[in-house]
């Protein structure tokens, strides 16, 4: 063909129809490879979140490393919403899903629907509800081993500064995820000699909620001197509360997640510990296991990151910062 090309150069019209037959070779190709391309959606329980939002970076990151269309939806923290989203997803005809579930009691009905549609499903940060085997992964904390350590850790904590008593600001309890903190941070607590005191669950993740708790708490119990916070929120509203009391340091805090805010208030002295958690990492590493799924590589099923404790003495330190660039993307803040 190429040859007819080149000898057609002498003949005009000739020379026309052959480019003209190339160019459209050309655009069938691309059009071809465009179509062939897998496409990506990633549910997300809310979008006003930042947690969440890094999720979907990771998700997106990845997704355009392995040459995958991405999409984006959120269900406003509404089950029904959740599932009208599944129902959206497949209708603009994506390959796969990535999913923080709004809660893990809402993921049957959704695993039951992607297993007859033949859809691969990776959950991220929260797992489906225990008992359920239909999904590809589970990208999540290793949140048992991480409440456990935890809880040594603020027990320790709450033993220096003259107390046993220790107050927990928890995530919501119908989250596997938040299941498991709690049973990991009891069995600590019953092994190391200290109480819980009192728990309150978040109802809308925000820092004005957890201000509002860690007050609650603190004047209900005046002999707490550490706070247990298992969200990255959770520890910014108890170090504000403690600010506000003049009691900085006397009483501990101790949290999960990190962000640019805790991290700083990390290096400041006015939390104590944070335990990382992955949230780009996850997305990332979810999105890798439903591309195997879609290209018969081997998958694993149940995936936990490990949550290391840094402190303010080790948040600089090489390996710290390697965890910390997998937990939110640099355009969040400064590592």
């Amino acid at each position: 063909m190429f040859n007819n090309i080149a000898q057609s150069m002498r003949h005009p019209v000739r020379a026309i129809a052959f480019a003209s037959i190339a160019f459209g070779l050309s655009l069938t190709a691309n059009s071809a490879s465009a179509e062939d391309a897998k496409t990506v959606a990633y549910i997300a329980p809310s979008l006003d979140i930042s947690y969440w939002q890094w999720v979907g970076y990771g998700v997106k990151e990845r997704a355009k490393e392995l040459g995958m269309n991405y999409i984006e939806l959120t269900s406003e923290n509404s089950p029904a919403k959740q599932m009208d989203n599944v129902r959206t997803a497949l209708t603009r005809g994506v390959s796969a899903v990535v999913m923080g579930p709004v809660s893990s009691t809402s993921t049957p009905q959704i695993l039951r629907f992607l297993k007859e549609k033949k859809i691969p499903i990776a959950f991220a940060g929260i797992g489906p509800q225990p008992g359920e085997t239909d999904y590809t992964s589970a990208v999540t904390a290793n949140n048992f081993e991480t409440g456990r350590a935890q809880g040594s850790y603020v027990c320790k904590l709450a033993k220096e500064r003259g107390s046993n008593k220790i107050g927990m600001l928890s995530l919501p309890q119908d989250r596997e995820n938040a299941q498991k903190y709690l049973a990991g941070a009891k069995e600590s607590f019953k092994k190391d000699g200290c109480d819980l005191t009192q728990i309150l669950e978040t109802h809308g993740l925000t820092v004005s909620e957890a201000v509002a708790q860690a007050n609650d708490i603190l004047t209900a119990h005046p002999d707490i001197k550490a706070l247990y916070g298992m969200y990255d929120e959770a520890g910014t509203g108890a170090a504000k509360a403690l600010q506000t009391r003049g009691m900085t340091g006397k009483v501990a805090v101790v949290t999960a997640d990190g962000s640019p805010t805790t991290i700083k208030l990390l290096r400041d002295g006015a939390i104590q510990g944070l335990f990382l958690q992955e949230a780009v990492g996850q997305g990332i590493d979810a999105t890798t296991q439903v591309s195997n799924a879609l290209t018969g590589k081997p998958t694993t099923q149940q995936l936990a990151l490990k949550e290391p404790l840094v402190t303010k003495e080790t948040i600089d330190q090489p390996d710290a910062q390697k965890v910390v660039a997998r937990v939110y993307p640099p355009s969040a803040g400064k590592y």
